[in-house]
């Protein structure tokens, strides 16, 4: 979608449409490209990501975390943790900001057709599989069972929260929030327990299941071995990794593992492709 600008870095300008405060320190923002052009014929894939600019601050790197099938916006979802998502954070509806992009690769959906989809993420990596999810949840024919399993540290830590009762009241998706233990207020109705545990509990079947996993990088190790227990091969395990993407076009050298390229070959990997990659992974 750059090739139109002699600079490749040149951002297209986008005006914040709604902020929606999804925890103390999440934020979403709705953009729409100012540009007519633009934003009719901005497409992307479930998995690509953006860079997104304050100006005066800098850039920041997210997924773009609504739904390819939701046209006219695109949305991102951050923590405020530094200078530029603490300027992104600032904006109000109305101001303007940029986005360059999309760039990477994407969930192979069109491969899992005809498959039971297994999500499994937590905390604040919801975001690169609420994409898929809804993107899948509008193809809803076209797959098996889908079950979500979603857990934080505590209930307030939970993003997406009107989303997740919107698929907790849905007959074709089964849910699974939980806690850890301690993050639970009295009228919590859900599980408590790390999330490869309550994986471990919940046992899915893996026959004809395409699994989906993206969190911290503790959660991610402990659940892939969940995951190879309960009968998941390797190619059947999908994840999404933020390894210091930068320029996102594989210019700056920031996000190489060994000579892959995260921004570039992925973000997108199965769980045979990343460990094949370098140990300092």
């Amino acid at each position: 979608m750059c090739d139109h600008n002699k600079n490749i870095y040149l951002p297209y300008l986008a005006t914040v449409e709604e902020v929606i405060d999804e925890t103390p320190d999440v934020r979403t923002l709705r953009l729409v490209f100012q540009d007519e052009q633009v934003r009719e014929g901005f497409n992307f894939r479930a998995g690509q990501f953006a860079e997104y600019s304050a100006f005066g601050a800098g850039e920041s790197t997210f997924c773009i975390a609504s739904s390819p099938t939701r046209k006219g916006y695109i949305e991102c979802c951050f923590r405020a943790v530094g200078r530029v998502t603490e300027s992104l954070r600032r904006l109000e509806v109305g101001d303007t900001m940029g986005v360059r992009g999309p760039y990477g690769n994407s969930f192979p959906i069109e491969q899992f057709f005809g498959k039971n989809l297994l999500f499994v993420t937590g905390g604040i990596a919801l975001p690169p599989l609420r994409t898929l999810i809804w993107n899948c949840l509008d193809w809803r024919d076209k797959f098996g069972d889908i079950t979500i399993v979603y857990g934080a540290r505590t209930e307030a830590d939970l993003v997406y929260k009107r989303e997740l009762k919107e698929w907790e009241a849905r007959s074709d998706v089964k849910l699974v929030k939980t806690v850890d233990p301690g993050g639970n207020g009295p009228e919590w109705d859900g599980k408590v327990g790390f999330v490869p545990t309550v994986l471990d509990e919940l046992a899915p079947t893996a026959e004809n299941t395409i699994a989906l996993v993206c969190g911290p990088p503790i959660m991610i190790k402990f659940t892939l071995p969940v995951l190879e227990k309960l009968g998941f091969g390797d190619e059947e395990i999908y994840t999404t990794l933020e390894n210091r993407m930068k320029c996102g076009l594989g210019k700056c050298g920031r996000c190489n593992v060994g000579n892959i390229y995260v921004c570039k070959d992925g973000p997108v990997f199965t769980a045979k492709q990343v460990k094949a990659m370098p140990l300092e992974y």
